[in-house]
């Protein structure tokens, strides 16, 4: 990838090296990174014991710690970051490759690391699988596999907003503390600084796409009103839910090895309905509500984003039972309005056939 086209700078990857398989194996420089996270990072508070243990770690980010080490932190806190660290280096250096690391730590029965560890492992995954992508509209999709997003409808369009990037701006208008007082005092209105991408500026999301400050339009039909009552109907040819269905395909096939199909629908209408994958913990329980006939109210209907079938190109590669069916996907937000899609769910969740 050329340099105009780099994304994403800060996600660690360019501390990454890849395997002969193309899958991301962790340096020293990486953990470095790491340590140097807010949630790690000295601040004015941290007493010598965890000053000295920054330091030793940036110096040997792989060296051993020693319990009484952690116990000599005086704050508790503090403590149990750098024991999350700890349990993070060694899992994903026991573990080779932040792919492996990721399917293990999913598959277990109790993830032990904040969310906050897994969204940048994610990213890192992502600016892998696109470090040869010049769609802007597949890398802001992609944002949504890590990033949360706040769904407005606006103007019979459904947006996707970065959700801590639209906070941010509701709560400072981007100006930081003094913002948050002036809005508070009333001297000053929100304005939200965000703009919906399109083709006129999809060059200008490169440059900025650590601020994640493009809007994602993830309208799949547009709608035309003509004259004696008549409605045209089209699919959006730049609809984001197309960018994100790209991006969940070279998931799929750089995790399973398989190749798939993923289209946006408006409704399941196959009577032989037999498979479903909730890309979140809402589409999932409406999903799951839908397929054992039990009744779904209008609110919680409404929340569905989209839907989406899922082929496989080769159906041998399905269980025997649903071999040539296709996989429904559904995307959905909570109650307020967010959607936090679950990429592990394609991962664990999809009819695969058992190695034979």
């Amino acid at each position: 990838m050329n340099s105009s086209t780099d994304f994403w700078p800060p996600c660690g990857f360019h501390a990454l090296v890849r395997n002969a398989r193309g899958w991301l194996v962790p340096t020293e420089t990486y953990f470095r990174w790491v340590l140097a996270r807010p949630e790690l990072a000295l601040v004015p508070e941290s007493c010598a014991a965890e000053m000295a243990l920054h330091q030793s770690l940036a110096t040997s980010p792989l060296r051993p710690v020693a319990p009484q080490e952690l116990m000599a932190l005086l704050d508790d806190d503090a403590r149990e970051n750098y024991a999350v660290f700890l349990r993070f280096r060694d899992a994903l250096v026991n573990a080779g490759t932040l792919e492996v690391y990721y399917l293990q730590l999913m598959r277990s029965a109790a993830v032990n690391v904040p969310a906050v560890f897994i969204d940048a492992v994610v990213q890192a995954l992502l600016r892998n699988l696109l470090d040869d992508c010049n769609d802007a509209f597949e890398a802001r999709a992609a944002e949504m596999l890590f990033r949360p997003q706040r769904i407005t409808l606006h103007e019979g369009q459904m947006i996707a907003g970065d959700r801590a990037t639209l906070d941010m701006l509701n709560e400072t208008a981007g100006l930081g503390d003094m913002g948050r007082l002036l809005l508070e005092s009333g001297a000053l209105q929100p304005r939200i600084d965000m703009q919906v991408l399109s083709a006129d500026n999809a060059s200008h999301y490169w440059q900025g796409s650590e601020r994640y400050r493009f809007l994602l339009d993830l309208t799949h039909e547009l709608k035309q009103d003509l004259s004696h009552g008549l409605i045209f109907k089209m699919t959006s040819a730049r609809s984001g839910l197309k960018a994100l269905a790209r991006v969940l395909e070279c998931w799929v096939q750089h995790f399973l090895g398989v190749q798939v199909q993923i289209e946006p629908v408006h409704q399941v209408t196959d009577s032989a309905w037999r498979w479903h994958v909730g890309l979140d913990v809402e589409s999932t329980a409406i999903l799951n509500d839908l397929y054992q006939g039990h009744p779904v109210d209008a609110d919680r209907m409404a929340r569905l984003v989209s839907l989406f079938t899922l082929t496989f190109a080769n159906p041998a590669e399905m269980r025997a039972d649903v071999a040539g069916k296709s996989v429904y996907l559904g995307l959905a937000t909570n109650a307020e309005g967010v959607v936090r899609i679950k990429p592990q769910n394609l991962l664990l969740n999809l009819p695969l056939a058992s190695p034979s």
